[in-house]
């Protein structure tokens, strides 16, 4: 009976010392004060070439709890009354109860959160402090944010495209930190974007991070499959534009040629043939230096003389101002809604520039000689 009494109530201190330690662990973190955010001005035209500079100044105080925690603070953006379900946000130290934000940071959360460029947007600004997974939030702010259009070269995951075609095309041969690039608009694994080559069989590869740690290259079959090592160059079979798309994560890649040319009622030749563009490798853009365009017509622009891949506008037909550089779209991409075309306003002759160099922002820009 000793024994059992003595299992019993080892049994049991060991009960209370587990409910115990369940208890504490459930201790519940309430705020004692709430934290509370101001910023040094109600509207902020953000600018690209101050980048690096503070468009803004938060101070704020901290919210106090009832138990000694540990805790992380941020300031949160959100459009105004989206109630930041879409949201961004800006680190700062745990000892911190003031800071600048520069233009690029402030530009990147705006970008995130949706806002639009070259336009005001009404942004709301909070504290967010974490404690684990709990999150507490100071009074909301409201701002007058007018961000930039953010450089895309600087905003998209992007992977090199190093080879001996590359010196030709305005960059340089075999040197992954000065090589045309394939951008991930959808920022994942996934790349794509155009290279030009000159002479046939041109090599090239595929690296990331500007250097040649983890380069892939063809598995030896051509059949698309990448390999980190044992892997052989893959090649160009004839001089042009080449379409190539990589899956880095899932190792394929694939390459098809895209010479494009204008066509359309606009143009000298009508709907019945191209004409072609130049590329020019001192700007890295493909130009027609001078054409008739007429302003009763429209164009568009298209690959190889055939109709599967075509650049023009996103869904409606648009009018191009001259000089204005917009945002072009490829339809091989799922980017075009129908099969919508340019115009200009007036009858003339123009030079025509289309920029290639980055898919997730291709340019077009017609100007008026």
């Amino acid at each position: 009976m000793k024994q059992i009494f003595r299992f019993l109530t080892i049994a049991l201190i060991g009960f209370l010392v587990i409910s115990c330690e369940k208890d504490e662990d459930q201790a519940v973190i309430n705020e004692t004060t709430t934290g509370k955010l101001s910023a040094d001005k109600s509207a902020v035209i953000l600018n690209e070439l101050t980048a690096n500079d503070a468009a803004i100044s938060f101070t704020w105080t901290k919210p106090t709890f009832n138990i000694a925690v540990v805790s992380t603070q941020q300031i949160e953006f959100g459009i105004k009354g989206d109630n930041f379900k879409k949201s961004a946000t800006v680190d700062f130290a745990n000892d911190a109860t003031s800071g600048a934000i520069t233009h690029a940071a402030m530009n990147a959360a705006m970008f995130s959160i949706g806002a639009t460029a070259d336009a005001v947007n009404d942004i709301e600004a909070r504290l967010k402090t974490s404690v684990g997974a709990a999150a507490f939030y100071s009074n909301v702010v409201a701002l007058k944010v007018t961000p930039y259009t953010p450089n895309p070269d600087l905003v998209y995951p992007k992977i090199n495209v190093p080879g001996g075609y590359a010196g030709a095309a305005g960059y340089a041969d075999w040197t992954p930190g000065n090589s045309p690039n394939l951008f991930s608009p959808a920022k994942d694994s996934q790349y794509r974007g155009f290279i030009y080559v000159t002479s046939a069989n041109s090599e090239y590869k595929f690296t990331i991070n500007q250097d040649w740690a983890g380069d892939k290259g063809d598995d030896g079959t051509f059949t698309g499959k990448l390999l980190e090592t044992g892997e052989v160059n893959a090649k160009a079979a004839t001089a042009g534009t080449y379409y190539l798309k990589v899956d880095w994560a899932a190792n394929t890649y694939s390459s098809v040629l895209a010479n494009f040319g204008v066509i359309g009622d606009a143009t000298p030749t009508g709907w019945g043939s191209d004409t072609d563009f130049v590329y020019n490798p001192a700007t890295k853009t493909y130009v027609i230096n001078s054409i008739a365009l007429n302003n009763t017509g429209v164009f568009k622009f298209r690959a190889n003389d055939d109709w599967a891949m075509k650049v023009q506008p996103k869904k409606d037909d648009q009018t191009l101002v001259s000089g204005k550089a917009v945002q072009s779209y490829f339809s091989a991409e799922n980017t075009v809604d129908g099969d919508p075309n340019y115009k200009v306003s007036e009858a003339g002759n123009y030079k025509i520039e289309l920029d290639l160099h980055n898919s997730a922002f291709y340019k077009l820009t017609v100007t008026k000689l």
